[in-house]
């Protein structure tokens, strides 16, 4: 076996590699660069899946960072049990052929209750007051105290909202080093999301993400530095490029004006209650699942989102299959958005009914996802002022509500999901092992055995 490190840079595409990240300018000159063939969708939970099992969506089941639990009528998203892959992973096929394989899980999605040797993932603690607390998961349980103990507790804040940064990919880049000093693991997934923050808010604009990619590629240079040292292998990969799109299409709300929707009055705020619905979607970047009770609502349904302005292309039972996502937990239909646009979650029709949630991060209530999160509310005065006076509310023990989203989609300028036509707009996978890789391009699909490959070959 052949120590192997796998780090997920996500959003790296190509056409990011260059002036501001010239650590990786210079090992990817060292290196085989080939793009990924990118999938449907191209979503964090999907992606990592298929790169794991070497499956597709039809057989693992992951059809994206959420959907429609059709048992429970209820959508969910972000959920973390292993169970949920409905296919072995790269570790299963591993311990066959060697029973000393052991294997790091730093952070990568679906971390929970897998048959890794050692996992780390965000876990916030929910206290019965209202709070939500930093906090992670770790197997095996000593490891959650031993790694926060050692490097202060998981900055879960700018793992993701507003005030997302650099400093929680630099959390997961030293704990996986620490990990690896304790353990020694064969191989080591490491997760580094923090392009994936100022590319969605900005899109590709070097003047506003320059600072982004220089702090990305010092974290890199740390790990691979590190690693080399310790005569692993090191193959750097991500899930998706992030391109421009700038125009949200609020799908729901086509829906609901053609009568598909229901909401419940709570509160005088409105909840999409999907049980009760003809119709609804489970929006993701630029893909939605589109769930329909009658089947004979469907013709209807794909001809009015056809007819929809952001929409390319709406994929029905034999369009599903040919995208490998003809799997029960995906929509009777399957919207794609143009390369401009992408797809809020939002079904009400009035901010004033919006539920309480909307103006919040709350990344497991709201029935789908919403990077208008990384946003304070531009309308509300001295917002920073009111941030303050809420985590003192919260250190004080107090209820509180952190309702400083904006409810505005236009803020959102870059996205992913879709399949976009160029090269360098590509998920990457680089590795000094240029023998390996031969060709230009790879589908998604190959990416297990390739690192199969570096670990045994």
């Amino acid at each position: 076996m052949k120590k192997t490190v796998v780090i997920d840079i996500v959003a790296l595409s190509q056409r990011l590699i260059g002036e501001h990240t010239p650590f990786l300018e210079s090992w990817v000159n060292q290196s085989k660069l080939t793009h990924i063939n990118p999938m449907l969708p191209a979503v964090t939970c999907s992606v990592q899946s298929t790169y794991l099992t070497g499956k597709w969506p039809t057989e693992h089941g992951v059809v994206g960072n959420g959907w429609y639990f059709r048992d429970e009528c209820e959508i969910k998203f972000w959920k973390q049990s292993n169970k949920l892959v409905q296919s072995d992973k790269i570790w299963d096929a591993a311990r066959e052929k060697d029973p000393n394989f052991t294997v790091s899980n730093m952070f990568w999605w679906y971390n929970m209750y897998s048959s890794v040797d050692y996992s780390v993932t965000p876990r916030p603690l929910y206290p019965a007051d209202g709070r939500k607390l930093p906090d992670i998961y770790a197997h095996p349980a000593d490891l959650r105290d031993r790694l926060q103990k050692e490097l202060g507790q998981f900055p879960l804040f700018s793992f993701w909202g507003p005030n997302a940064n650099i400093a929680s990919t630099r959390w997961i880049a030293d704990a996986s080093m620490l990990v690896n000093q304790w353990h020694d693991p064969t191989l080591t997934l490491i997760y580094l999301p923090h392009l994936d923050y100022n590319l969605q808010r900005c899109g590709i604009d070097f003047s506003k993400i320059s600072k982004e990619l220089n702090e990305i590629d010092e974290v890199c240079k740390d790990l691979i530095t590190y690693y080399e040292k310790q005569g692993a292998e090191v193959i750097l990969l991500s899930e998706y490029g992030i391109t421009d799109a700038g125009h949200p299409v609020d799908i729901n709300r086509v829906l609901r004006k053609q009568d598909y929707i229901t909401v419940k009055d709570e509160l005088g705020l409105e909840m999409l209650d999907a049980g009760a619905s003809k119709a609804f979607a489970v929006s993701d970047h630029q893909l939605a699942h589109v769930y329909v009770r009658d089947k004979g609502d469907i013709p209807a349904i794909k001809k009015l989102l056809e007819q929809t302005e952001g929409i390319e292309r709406v994929l029905d039972e034999a369009g599903k299959k040919e995208a490998h996502l003809d799997h029960d937990r995906a929509g009777e239909l399957v919207a794609i958005a143009d390369k401009n646009s992408w797809f809020t979650y939002y079904y009400w029709l009035d901010d004033a009914k919006a539920p309480d949630f909307a103006r919040t991060v709350d990344i497991h209530r709201k029935p789908g996802y919403d990077p208008v999160e990384m946003f304070t509310d531009p309308k509300i005065p001295f917002v920073m002022g009111k941030v303050g006076m809420k985590l003192l509310k919260k250190k004080l023990g107090f209820r509180y509500l952190m309702d400083v989203i904006p409810l505005d989609a236009s803020l959102i300028r870059g996205s992913h999901g879709r399949i976009d036509e160029s090269p360098t707009n590509h998920a990457v996978f680089i590795t000094k092992r240029k023998e390996l890789v031969t060709d230009s391009s790879i589908e998604p699909v190959a990416v297990h055995d390739l690192i199969m490959k570096h670990l045994f070959d």
